[in-house]
């Protein structure tokens, strides 16, 4: 469920993205953007942490660790470099939405409009870039949850679920 859960939150930031063709530089994309890049950052910090957590626990655990929690621990771990390529994207995408907010206000020219344009479609190719990185992201997630192996067993106990882990401070 957790690895389902996390995949849902990538979509979700994936879906608040505008479309393509949607794309304007203006203030709602910074907003847009703004908020976005901040749920990115949360996400892989909790991808980060989650990993980071159960990687401990089968360290000093390594008797209650089953094929279970290794696998998600390793789907977390792998989920971190496309969700970061994804942040890095939308990283991109805001240093070009500023390049086109201070070519919109040069004076008119035909480098001008070309330089908008370039800018533009990088900006657009950013954000699609994004969009792509977070979807494998959380296709990888989604079939990491699918997988089943032989020796798959319930929770371990002693090991903290994502419920009480909530709870607690690090």
């Amino acid at each position: 469920m957790l690895l389902h859960d996390v995949a849902d939150r990538l979509n979700i930031v994936a879906d608040h993205l505008p479309l393509l063709d949607q794309i304007r530089p203006d203030p709602a994309l910074s907003e847009i953007l703004d908020d976005e890049v901040r749920h990115l950052a949360r996400l892989l910090g909790f991808l980060v942490g989650e990993h980071a957590f159960r990687h401990r626990a089968a360290d000093r655990y390594p008797h209650q660790t089953t094929a279970t929690l290794q696998r998600v621990s390793l789907a977390l771990a792998s989920a971190a470099e496309p969700t970061g390529a994804a942040l890095a994207a939308l990283a991109s995408a805001v240093t070009h939405l500023g390049h086109l907010t201070d070519l919109a206000r040069q004076a008119p020219g035909r480098d001008r409009d070309g330089a908008i344009t370039g800018a533009h479609q990088t900006l657009v190719d950013r954000i699609g870039e994004s969009r792509a990185q977070l979807a494998r992201a959380a296709k990888h997630l989604r079939s990491s949850a699918d997988t089943r192996t032989a020796s798959d067993t319930s929770a371990t106990p002693g090991l903290a679920t994502p419920s009480t882990r909530a709870s607690r401070s690090r």
